[in-house]
This record gives structure tokens, sequence and C-alpha cells, in this order.
């Protein structure tokens, strides 16, 4: 800054920081904006995998419309683990990450309960998800992408495995239905 008197000077916003205020989740400038209290002059603060895998987990499961999260093996072996004396279920299932020093992407794979608008719910999963990182880790979301890979029915045994298994050769065709 050229003036002394810097008080009346505006500030500008880089294209991140631009992006997060449009989200309505930071003020570009402040003090808990997303990344900017990780690295400091005192030191550095990384955070691991696992406790972004850990709260991005909570945050999907606290969304009405999501029954189960992780595709069909990583449910049936969640489900085995569990009848396991001792064994505890895993908060992550579903859930993969990558964090830098100052943004994280997630990829999360849930199972909606049958009559829920799905785009709602994935944009519900997507905010939830964004402001618990945000807000606990300090760190910019860059991303949160949803699959969802089934659909759960009222009176459906949790462990069933997806139709896709049922042997129909059409659902196996190399050649994909839609584009």
């Amino acid at each position: 800054m050229s003036s002394p008197t810097s008080d009346t000077t505006p500030t500008t916003t880089t294209g991140k920081d631009s992006a997060a205020a449009r989200r309505g989740s930071v003020t570009p400038g402040t003090a808990g904006t997303p990344g900017t209290d990780l690295v400091t002059e005192g030191g550095r603060t990384t955070i691991a995998d696992t406790v972004v895998s850990k709260i991005a987990g909570m945050a999907v499961r606290d969304v009405s419309g999501v029954h189960a999260m992780g595709a069909g093996a990583s449910r049936a072996f969640g489900a085995i683990r569990e009848r396991i004396p001792g064994a505890s279920s895993s908060v992550s299932q579903g859930v993969s990450v990558e964090v830098g020093e100052r943004q994280a992407a997630v990829d999360v794979d849930i199972v909606v309960e049958y009559g829920v608008a799905i785009p709602d719910v994935a944009d519900a999963v997507r905010r939830n998800v964004v402001t618990a990182l945000e807000r606990m880790t300090g760190l910019e979301v860059t991303e949160v992408n949803i699959t969802v890979d089934d659909v759960y029915l009222p009176g459906q045994d949790d462990t069933s495995q997806d139709d896709a298994g049922n042997g129909d050769a059409k659902s196996r065709s190399s050649e994909p239905r839609v584009q």
C-alpha cells in the first residue's frame, strides 16, 4: 500500500475469496476466513484427512433423507463390522477427501430414502458439509461431489445387494444406455 493512511483504501478480493463470499460463508479480510488461520506467524496447523472425513461424515448423516453412506460393498462390510462385539461403525464410511494446506475436496457416496427429492437432498448435504468443514477446520471447501448409490425402500434389508447384481445382462452392458 502506497499511503500510510490505508484505512480508506478499498480492499480487493481474489477469485477464491469472492467465490466464498458469494456462497455467503465468509466475509473477505476477516478472521475465520477459510484457510487464513491455518498458517500463521506462530506456525502451521495441519488437519489430517481422517479428521476432515469424520466431520464430513457427521455432516452428511445430519441431513434428512440420507438413509446410509457408502457403496453397496462398503455398506455390507459395515453391517458385518457392527455385529462384531467391540467393533464400531466408521463415521467416515462413504467419504473420501483430499486435504491441502488451505483447501479440501470431498466425495460422498449416499443412499437416499425413497420419496425424497434427490437434488434437494444433494444440495442440503453439500451445504451441510461445506458449513461444518469451514466452521470447524478453517479449510476452504472447493467441491463436494455426491454419488447417490441406492434408494432405500421401506422394509428393505439394509445389507441387501444392489439390483445390478441380479444377473440381468442389460445391467452389465459395457455400452452406456444414457449420456
